[in-house]
């Protein structure tokens, strides 16, 4: 989930529309405090922040997600009209991990989110896709914030897909990885434990593609 916090009507429903058409589930508002408020919910993969805003400018925004031990290390990047090479210093020392001055392409913003998230996915050991994220460190699972409770193997063929997303693996690879070389089991055991890791992640099941007679592979972002 990407959060974008941008005051202007506009700029946010454009932004908001191509991010969810690319695959990316993005919420949009226009106040601090709305904000802050799903902060307070969940917190996303991904944060577009302008500066110029009603209640608190973009800057104390950062400075609060900075400061607090949830958000201290989500990936932010700032969007505003201000193009100052005094301006930009200003959010990067702030803590920003980019900037992009308006007007600006969607291309050029969509390949900007992208890299920070791989970017962020291979510092923290996370794997992220889309609504959904998984810590293997700490075991856990989150599709849109909330918590989903795997079975061990649920988990481990997961995070096999996600490791080699946009690769297609097979049955047999997934049963020597995640069952071990001695199981002596049939390979329908893939296919029973894909079925229910889909309807536990709900939403995110979607993310998990059949590829027929052979396999399963977790989609790119198109």
């Amino acid at each position: 989930m990407i959060y974008l916090l941008e005051d202007d009507d506009s700029i946010r429903d454009f932004v908001i529309y191509t991010l969810n058409s690319q695959g990316m589930e993005a919420r949009g508002f226009a106040l601090p405090s709305a904000f802050w408020e799903a902060i307070g919910e969940a917190v996303p993969s991904l944060v577009l922040l302008d500066i110029m805003l009603p209640e608190e400018d973009g800057l104390s925004v950062l400075k609060k997600l900075r400061a607090s031990a949830r958000t201290a290390k989500l990936p932010v990047i700032m969007l505003t009209a201000k193009g100052t090479e005094y301006d930009k210093v200003l959010g990067l020392d702030g803590g920003a991990d980019d900037y992009v001055a308006k007007p600006f392409g969607m291309m050029e913003l969509l390949s900007r989110i992208r890299a920070l998230l791989r970017r962020t996915e291979a510092e923290s050991g996370e794997y992220r896709c889309g609504i959904l994220s998984v810590d293997p460190g700490r075991h856990l699972v989150r599709v849109q914030g909330a918590e989903v409770t795997l079975t061990q193997k649920e988990f481990e063929v997961l995070c096999l897909l996600l490791k080699h997303r946009g690769q297609v693996l097979s049955r047999e690879q997934l049963i020597e990885n995640v069952w071990g070389y001695a199981f002596t089991g049939e390979s329908r055991t893939v296919d029973v434990h894909v079925r229910t890791l889909r309807q536990k992640l709900g939403d995110a099941g979607a993310y998990i593609e059949t590829v027929r007679g052979y396999g399963y592979k977790i989609k790119t972002e198109s």
